[in-house]
């Protein structure tokens, strides 16, 4: 017997392929920019956005977008594709930009 025991209102249950499990309770995640209350939808939004903070794109990696800040050693490096950009990556951008961004539960 494989798995993970999880306890939950008061129910113990065991869940033998616990990824598939948390997927479907989860909430996605989204990247909020918090001066102008917008969610994040493109990279082309999210781009502008790290333009007007002051980080500059690289271009060295064809599969990464690459942005770094000049007064910093900070280096955000997000996947080519969008429908890739996980939570993982959103803290990343909240961590070095946090008057800025936020991440929130869809609704």
């Amino acid at each position: 017997m494989s798995g993970v025991w999880l306890f939950r209102n008061g129910v113990v249950k065991l869940v033998e392929n616990p990824a598939n499990e948390q997927s479907s309770t989860a909430r996605k995640k989204v990247l909020l920019h918090t001066p102008s209350n917008e969610v994040i939808t493109s990279y082309e939004s999210l781009e502008g956005k790290l333009l007007s903070l002051g980080w500059e794109r690289y271009y060295d990696d064809p599969d990464l977008l690459q942005f770094h800040k000049r007064s910093s050693v900070d280096l955000i490096s997000l996947p080519k594709d969008f429908r890739r950009f996980k939570s993982m990556h959103m803290y990343d951008i909240v961590v070095k930009n946090r008057e800025t961004f936020r991440v929130i539960d869809m609704q």
